[in-house]
Parts: structure tokens; sequence; C-alpha cells
């Protein structure tokens, strides 16, 4: 099969780009979150055994399945089967979707970095500066434009100057930042209370088997989001891969970069918070960085502004990293879609991006408005959006990958790309049973659960 025109250097450039899309601020405001929830250490059990079964099969999947066809997710299932052309025009959804919302909240990072910046920060901890600021009709607009204008002129270099080159000076300096902060927030002592044991160790006290459920179910969608799986990303960037890349060698080191990133974020974050805020501090998503967060900092006093400047240096490089590959992914099918030129439909999908964030950014003003969805909670413009992306459209994309891969081609398909240089793929036997009878059930469970459809049925 004829090699695409774009292609990454080596394993090297594909491993960091790939852990870059991986490492987003679902890592790092959502994993800490879940964890304080579901019982620290507990929840970390789950996920690391949830991320060497789940993660590793819906990686190996969508990698496999690029690096085979050479095309983009659009193409790609297409390519194995025409009768399942629509699994990629559903699976092209979700990067549409998610590039409405996610340089509107690159753009709130950036806001809070430059504040911590040219102030002492003390305004970012009172309540009510993050509402105000997102409720503003021209500010958050204003550093959108800034994010989103780095994310395009990375995608619109290409590849390998772009996105390759870029990824190889990122994400050393953002595991070094995230290291030194969590290594700082270990050093924390303002109460009595020993945030780290609240952390790793698990608490056990008051499981029974529905709430063990509920933990195996966050630890499951926490796992999705957060290796890229099931939006076309890594299909897109596993086009990219040379055939003579070690597959396997380079998911597993994608898989180890994730969970540890992770891991390293709760340990930034949740001892912090714990210290300084207690339980209480533990919010969820943006409350939790922008609301609890700017507090810990202002408690920490003369140590407070340099912390919050790497901490949101930090997060703009997570952000960044996964903004490229969403927009790259769309990008990189407009270009197969419509036979024109890189820089041509960067200029599209910029302007697409463009308009659609202005509108979220309305969506806390003019465009306010209340929406109850089916899992239970109550959203704005950003939040159903979020929610038929991350909640609807990537649960339903695995469950029907899985049927695809593990009953219609069947798994020797994908094994035999992994095995493509005489590779020995040693989870083999573990990846056909999961593809086969375990994903498609989870992720029908899912599904259920996260559309609401479970307490319908239950």
């Amino acid at each position: 099969m004829k090699e695409k025109g774009s292609s990454f250097s080596g394993s090297i450039g594909f491993v960091l780009a790939a852990a870059g899309s991986a490492v987003g601020v679902g890592n790092i405001w959502r994993f800490p979150y879940l964890c304080a929830k579901d019982g620290g250490g507990l929840f970390l059990l789950v996920y690391l055994v949830l991320v060497l079964t789940f993660g590793f099969v819906l990686l190996t999947t969508d990698v496999a399945i690029g690096r085979k066809t050479k095309k983009n997710a659009l193409r790609a299932f297409e390519a194995l089967n025409p009768k399942w052309k629509f699994l990629g025009k559903l699976t092209f959804l979700v990067p549409t979707l998610i590039m409405t919302y996610y340089s509107v909240i690159g753009g709130w990072i950036t806001k809070y970095f430059v504040t911590y910046i040219i102030s002492d920060g003390k305004d970012a901890a009172t309540d009510g500066y993050f509402t105000a600021f997102i409720t503003s009709d021209i500010a958050p607009i204003v550093f959108m434009l800034v994010f989103l204008a780095l994310t395009a002129w990375i995608v619109y270099r290409g590849v390998e100057k772009g996105i390759e080159k870029f990824s190889k000076i990122i994400m050393p300096g953002l595991i070094l930042l995230i290291l030194v902060i969590a290594i700082f927030s270990l050093t924390l002592t303002h109460t009595d209370a020993n945030g780290l044991a609240f952390y790793v160790k698990p608490d056990f006290s008051g499981l029974t088997v529905k709430r063990f459920l509920e933990i195996l179910l966050d630890a499951m969608s926490q796992l999705f989001f957060s290796l890229s799986v099931s939006m076309g990303i890594m299909i897109t960037y596993g086009s990219y891969v040379k055939n003579e890349v070690n597959l396997n060698k380079s998911t597993n080191q994608i898989e180890i970069f994730d969970t540890g990133v992770a891991f390293l974020a709760g340990m930034m974050i949740i001892p912090a918070v714990f210290v300084f805020l207690g339980t209480d501090g533990m919010a969820s998503g943006p409350s939790l960085i922008f609301i609890s967060l700017p507090k810990v900092f202002d408690a920490m006093g003369v140590l407070g502004q340099p912390v919050a400047i790497a901490f949101f240096l930090m997060m703009g490089f997570a952000a960044l990293t996964s903004c490229v590959s969403v927009m790259e992914t769309l990008v990189a099918n407009c270009m197969e879609l419509y036979h024109k030129p890189r820089k041509k439909m960067c200029g599209a999908v910029g302007i697409y991006s463009l308009i659609t964030a202005v509108v979220i950014c309305l969506g806390y003003n003019k465009l306010y408005f209340e929406l109850k969805l089916p899992n239970g909670s109550v959203g704005q413009l950003l939040d159903v959006m979020d929610y038929i992306s991350n909640s609807f459209l990537m649960p339903f994309i695995s469950l029907l990958t899985s049927i695809l891969i593990g009953w219609v081609i069947g798994p020797n398909w994908i094994i035999g790309e992994v095995e493509r240089n005489g590779e020995h793929f040693k989870r083999a036997g573990l990846y056909r049973f999961m593809i086969r009878y375990v994903v498609p059930i989870v992720m029908l469970i899912l599904f259920l659960v996260s559309t609401g459809f479970a307490d319908l049925i239950f």
C-alpha cells in the first residue's frame, strides 16, 4: 500500500506526539477528582488493571487500523469493510464536536497563566472570580483566540516540522513541570492531614458491589478519554507511523506515559488540595483547577505565585498538545475528503473552530441556558457538546469497533499488523479474548449508564 505523504520520522516522534494527545486537560482535572471521590488508592488500583487490559486493546486497535490502511478514520473503516463506512463518519463527528470547546478551555488556562504572571494572583483566589471571567463578553474570546492561533500554527506546519518537533520540545518540559510540582506538593504542611496517604491508600470501607461497579465505571470512562481512543486521533497518528516501527513497543510506551502522568497529576493536586481545603475542595473539572487550586496557591504565601505560574504553564502545554491532535485529525480527514493541500484545509478548520468557539464562549452569557442531560447532570452549551462527544459517541464507537474487529474482520487482522516485522505480540491471546467478549459487553454497559438508559432498564 502506498505510504502517505506525511509521517513521523520514527517511533520517538510518534510516541511523544501520541502521548501528548493522550495527556490532556482530562488527565489533570478529571483523574484527581475521580480518585478522591472513589476512595483514593482503590480507584488507582482499578485504573491500573484497566489500563493493562482495556487500554492496551483500544489503543492497539486504533493505531494498527491507522498504520495498516494508511488512511484517516473517515476512510479507514471503509477500507476495512465498505458496509462499515458509517463508523468512519461517526468517528469524525467526535473531534468535530470537541474542537468547538477545547480552545475555549485553553483560553481559560491562558487567562490564569497571564493573571499570575502580571499579579500575585490574590484576585484569582476570591469567590466569583472564575464565574465573572467566563460570563464576561470579550475576555474569554480574546484568550481563546490566542490559544487557537497557536494550535493552528503548529498544525499548519505539518506532521514532522510542526506536531513532532513541538511534541519533542514540549513533552519533556511537561513531565518535568508535573514532577517538580508533585514533589513540592508532597512537602506542604498546613494541617495534620496526610494528603499522600489519602491519595494512594485504598479505602475499602463501606464498599458494596454497587459501589465497586460505580468505581469501575468511573475508571473506565477516565481511561477512555485519557488515551484518546475512539475519536479518530490514534487512527490518524497511526497512519503516520512508518512500517518498520515496532507497534507493540510504541503502544506500551504511550500507556506508560499516560498512566504515569495521570498518577503524577493526582500526586500534584490531591495532597495540596486535601491539606489546605480538605475533602470539600475536591471539586470536579474546571472548579478544581480554576476555583480550588487558586485558593491553595493563595494559602502558600510567597511561594504561591511561582508555583501557580509553573502549574498553569504545564496545564497550557497539556491542553495545547491535545488540541493540536484534535485539529490535526480534522485537517487530515478534510485533506483526504476534499483533496486539498494542508494549508487550505488548516485555514478552513481554523475558521470553523473560531466561529464555533465564539458561540461556546457566548454560551455563558448571551446564549446561556441550562439543560438536564440524560446522565442526570445539568449543563450549558459547552457541557452539551462534551456530553455528546464523550459520554454518547465515544462508548458507542468503541462498542461498534470491537464488534467490527472482533467478529467481522477478526482479531488476527490487528495481531498480524502488530507482528508485521516479525515482532512477538505477547498479549495476543489477551487481545483476542478482550476484543471479542469483554470490550463489547463493558462498552454497552458504559453506553447505557452514560446515556441514562441504564436507569430505565434496571
